[in-house]
């Protein structure tokens, strides 16, 4: 009977320290789980907005205009680049998006710039952190992408400036 007891006083310390163990384990692992979904979640959105301007400049070079869907008429062409930015930033906010050109500025229905002009596409967005701990090294625990791209108009007619 002695050896039984003195058994199970073993085994009951035995839990005791796994539970201590295990509460000080667990909140490294959800820091580091976590902190690697922050950290995958601002790549995906920094990779994803570079993409979204790369592809509004690559169609703002060429002069074009979209169809719109709804009214089956040509879109502006500055419309036309942003839309270009949220199809390709799709669940992003593109809502912050600047189109200017050397020659035109960067305001007015011809900002985009005209053949053979230099347009630059800008884009800023937020993405608030989920962690705690890494949010605190962001003011607000939100952290601001800012992407540019600037590329040289094709030769295209004039009259598809605007």
């Amino acid at each position: 009977m002695k050896i039984w007891k003195s058994r199970r006083k073993q085994i009951i310390g035995r839990k005791g320290q796994s539970l201590v163990e295990y509460t000080m384990v667990v909140p490294l692992f959800l820091l580091l789980t976590f902190g690697m979904i922050d950290i995958g979640r601002a790549f995906f959105v920094q990779v994803t907005l570079q993409n979204a301007v790369r592809q509004a400049g690559r169609f703002a070079v060429t002069g074009n205009h979209l169809m719109d869907p709804n009214t089956n008429r040509e879109m502006s062409r500055v419309d036309s680049i942003i839309k270009v930015a949220q199809n390709a930033a799709a669940g992003l906010d593109v809502s912050n998006i600047q189109i200017s050109s050397v020659n035109n500025g960067n305001t007015g229905p011809a900002r985009a710039g005209g053949p053979g002009d230099t347009v630059t596409i800008s884009l800023t967005t937020n993405l608030r952190l989920i962690t705690p701990l890494i949010g605190r090294f962001f003011p607000n625990g939100i952290h601001t992408f800012r992407v540019s791209t600037s590329f040289r108009n094709e030769p295209f007619p004039p009259n598809r400036t605007s």
